[in-house]
């Protein structure tokens, strides 16, 4: 149900996040019944960052009470410490490339934390967030060439939808579709 205020449209953009979202679902789900425990961890809790950090581009203006921002909040801060167990879980497994990957995907988050949350600060430095940015990416793109020469295809699959999904997510933030003074960014 649409409520009042929100209107959705059916364009290719969204049409696209729907696939990406469906095919990390089932990435997850897979993750879930057949993977170890630190990769179903690591699925589900990026997967509710993802639709976290998206919840707070798409629908910014809407989540305004402090019982919303408080709920956004707990389940980023339960999602957050999730990813935290399943790098170590990788750690402790000796896998060694997820739990490069795990490192590098926190450095991500925490860059659009300082993007969605200081707009005009990175929009000062924009040349160095956009190498920062630039640098985080190209690793992560490394990590799937890695896997793919080791034919783990899966698992190079796998990093490449998680790429282009937060990719896109990245792009929605480049070209402002949050606005600055929603509540959940500027605190």
């Amino acid at each position: 149900m649409v409520r009042p205020g929100i209107t959705r449209r059916r364009t290719p953009s969204n049409l696209f996040k729907v696939t990406l979202l469906a095919l990390l679902c089932a990435n997850t789900a897979y993750f879930a019944i057949g993977g170890s425990i630190s990769k179903a961890l690591d699925a589900a809790a990026w997967l509710t960052l993802l639709l976290l950090f998206e919840a707070e581009t798409e629908f910014a203006t809407q989540l305004r009470s402090k019982r919303q921002r408080a709920i956004v909040r707990t389940v980023r801060l339960a999602a957050a410490a999730g990813v935290v167990a399943a790098t170590i879980g990788y750690m402790l497994e000796d896998d060694v490339l997820d739990a490069l990957n795990s490192a590098v995907w926190i450095a991500v988050v925490v860059l659009l934390e300082i993007q969605v949350r200081f707009r005009d600060r990175v929009q000062r430095a924009r040349l160095a967030y956009a190498t920062v940015a630039a640098s985080l990416y190209g690793a992560l793109a490394l990590l799937v060439v890695i896997w793919a020469s080791r034919g783990q295809w899966f698992d190079a699959y796998d990093a490449l939808l998680w790429l282009v999904a937060f990719g896109a997510l990245e792009l929605d933030l480049t070209i402002g579709k949050t606005s600055a003074d929603a509540p959940l960014t500027s605190r």
